[in-house]
């Protein structure tokens, strides 16, 4: 647990450049992940836990933010991990966060993550065949929403701000030790810029769930798809690459 946390507002306005948004008022939705991580890297690293933590895939993340969260609040963090199971490609297991307001002590966002340790022998084609079937599978293809140039160092600029400094996301040669053949981008930093962009759109209270469902090469160029539905609830989305057309990310985002 992490009590009493304040948000460092330089950090932040490095996040909201570095995810293409702009610092407010409130903190972005995926932002509190960032204030879990360093709870979640301890439990990942400690002593005794069974898969070690460099190499690992992010492969789904679900954020529940349940109200807006301001910038200025002092917040408390708790985190745990879960669910440790076989995978047909390796190992996954959970880790679960929540982040609660000090000020009123409710609960005002938590979120789930999967995490694969893949197997030793897997191909060095990452994602090969791709994780489960995820939120939206099987959906029809969205409309372009906007396309990104992604370079080569976006891993590092992102790692330097949310303290993720996996090896498959800073160099190619540290990515190659893992299986990939090109460093790849954070799932969370894509995830992110998702959220920016959807921006005004989400509602105060939301679920957005995400299945990674192909790591992103850098440097790449990315298209967004995104499909609203009629009654206005619920946003679809997906990110695919514009050279193969393959689809790295899908989710969807719900009010609550």
């Amino acid at each position: 647990m992490l009590p009493g946390l304040s948000v460092d507002r330089r950090r932040l306005a490095r996040y909201a450049r570095v995810c293409g948004g702009v610092p407010g008022e409130f903190l972005p939705p995926a932002y509190p992940h960032l204030l879990a991580f360093p709870a979640a890297l301890a439990l990942m690293t400690a002593p005794g836990f069974p898969l070690p933590a460099p190499g690992l895939v992010h492969t789904a993340n679900t954020l529940t933010r349940l109200r807006p969260i301001r910038a200025d609040e002092r917040l408390t963090v708790r985190v745990r991990t879960a669910d440790l199971r076989p995978h047909a490609r390796g190992t996954v297991f959970d880790v679960l966060a929540e982040v609660s307001s000090d000020t009123g002590g409710d609960l005002v966002w938590h979120s789930s993550s999967s995490y694969l340790r893949r197997h030793p022998t897997e191909p060095g084609r990452p994602g090969a065949g791709g994780p489960p079937p995820g939120p939206g599978a099987g959906a029809p293809p969205f409309a372009e929403a906007a396309r990104w140039q992604l370079p080569a160092g976006a891993g590092r600029r992102y790692a330097s701000v949310s303290g993720d400094r996996n090896p498959i996301h800073l160099h190619p040669w540290t990515a190659r030790l893992f299986g990939f053949r090109r460093a790849v981008a954070h799932g969370m930093w894509t995830k992110a810029r998702v959220l920016e962009a959807l921006g005004p759109e989400l509602p105060a209270a939301v679920r957005v769930e995400v299945a990674f469902r192909a790591p992103v090469p850098l440097p790449s160029e990315v298209r967004l798809g995104v499909g609203r539905a009629p009654d206005g609830r619920s946003i679809g989305f997906a990110l695919a690459g514009v050279a193969d057309g393959r689809t790295h990310l899908r989710g969807r985002a719900e009010a609550l």
